[in-house]
């Protein structure tokens, strides 16, 4: 603040140094007034600088709390789709148990029938002989297998119906958990929604704020000082690198969705959300990521920041250790910077790694 106050005074200070052949120099009084007027100008850019860094860091903190909200949902539905395929394969196993069950049942109705038929008695047991002990023994012995085989007859039915109960309480547990699932993805759809139409509507009023601001700010600022600011925003022009590796595949696809929109919950392939852009990128390198910050965090080792590579994924958040904390990601592209999907309102863009809630990163492995 004090530097910018000197520019102004230097500023003012040749403006009003008279050439060597200038008419007599101003009175006193309005060289104080001008030196004044710099001095009220540079407070003015002070208090002007605060209210933008406060206005900005609120935007920042809607946008957080929305992406959080959004990611929370982007879990969700992930959980959602394993429970359905979990509840499928239980499904699956309680059906072929049932036709188990099925085909162990025609064998105990035949013999019922046979019973009430009265085919189990001695008398109609070929080759018997009821006038000779021989004939008796057999009887007995026929009678003893009968006995054996109906009771296995019997223990296999029991047994498919026993698993069959098992499995069915498998599958209600399953349909339990999807349907618990699908309730949980919705109360997160639910909240995700209420957070983005609060950000929408609190962004219009503080953009507005924060555009004035600015509009103040830059009417305090010097020629001199605007071109400082292209030439530092000039290195944010990042060119696509020959790199041949999967991070340099994923980097190099991000880059070329540069201005599409951002839109909660999507993943392309007209606009995208920060984890949908960072699946897809990484799906272009062979490697499949859920579209959740939760997984993609785990999706490989851990990275020092001091040892980033080209596509490596930069993660944001408030703790590394708990990724329901982790609100937004973005993909590494060289020289301290990442390519991503900001926010509502916003485009893929290419901007500074260095922010005060990034946390760590992650090398994706197939």
């Amino acid at each position: 603040m004090h530097v910018r106050a000197g520019i102004l005074l230097a500023c003012l200070a040749v403006t009003l140094s008279p050439p060597v052949h200038a008419e007599p120099a101003p009175p006193s009084r309005d060289i104080a007034k001008a030196r004044q007027d710099v001095r009220e100008r540079a407070q003015e850019l002070g208090r002007a600088s605060a209210a933008l860094a406060e206005a900005q860091a609120r935007l920042e903190e809607l946008a957080a709390e929305a992406e959080r909200r959004v990611e929370a949902y982007n879990g969700e539905l992930v959980m959602l789709r394993r429970a359905e395929e979990s509840h499928e394969r239980a499904l699956a196993r309680l059906t072929s148990a049932e036709e188990e069950v099925e085909r162990a049942r025609e064998p105990v109705a035949v013999m019922a029938a046979q019973a009430y038929g009265g085919m189990w008695l001695p008398a109609v047991i070929p080759g018997s002989d009821a006038g000779h002990d021989d004939g008796y023994l057999h009887r007995a012995g026929t009678l003893r297998q009968l006995g054996r085989e109906r009771a296995q007859v019997l223990s296999r039915m029991r047994d498919a119906q026993q698993v069959a109960a098992i499995l069915r309480a498998q599958a209600a547990e399953a349909y339990d958990a999807q349907q618990a699932a699908a309730t949980a993805a919705a109360d997160a759809k639910a909240a995700a929604e209420k957070a983005l139409a609060r950000q929408k509507r609190e962004t219009k009023t503080l953009t507005a704020e924060r555009d004035a601001l600015r509009r103040r700010v830059d009417a305090a600022r010097d020629r001199a000082d605007r071109l400082a600011r292209r030439q530092v925003a000039g290195r944010f022009r990042v060119p696509l690198s020959r790199g041949s590796s999967n991070g340099d595949r994923a980097a190099n696809w991000a880059l070329t969705q540069l201005g599409k929109p951002y839109l909660w919950a999507a993943a392309g392939p007209r606009s995208y959300d920060c984890s949908g852009l960072t699946m897809r990128a990484w799906e272009r390198a062979g490697v499949r990521l859920d579209h959740w910050t939760g997984t993609q965090w785990t999706s490989g080792p851990n990275v020092p920041l001091n040892r980033l590579r080209r596509g490596d994924l930069l993660f944001f958040g408030h703790n590394k250790h708990d990724p329901r904390t982790i609100h937004h990601v973005g993909i590494y592209v060289g020289r301290g910077l990442m390519v991503h999907a900001p926010q509502t309102g916003d485009v893929v863009r290419v901007a500074s790694m260095w922010r005060r809630d990034l946390v760590g990163a992650t090398r994706p492995r197939p």
